[in-house]
């Protein structure tokens, strides 16, 4: 078998196992954050387009 390739009768034979226990599960509640984020700047906008304009052109 190549690359990217597959036996049809491995497909047709697999097994779903749909035994999910509600402890396997993650608790999405569990890390919320009721914060703020604040960020500060010390480049001007035109500093910050010329930054990227030099990253673009780098890439």
């Amino acid at each position: 078998m190549g690359f990217g390739s597959y036996d049809e009768s491995e497909q047709e034979n697999q097994e779903l196992d749909a035994d999910l226990e509600d402890e396997d599960g993650v608790n999405t509640a569990e890390n919320t954050h009721d914060g703020d984020v604040s960020y500060e700047f010390d480049a001007s906008n035109d500093e910050l387009l010329d930054r990227l304009e030099d990253i673009k052109d780098n890439t």
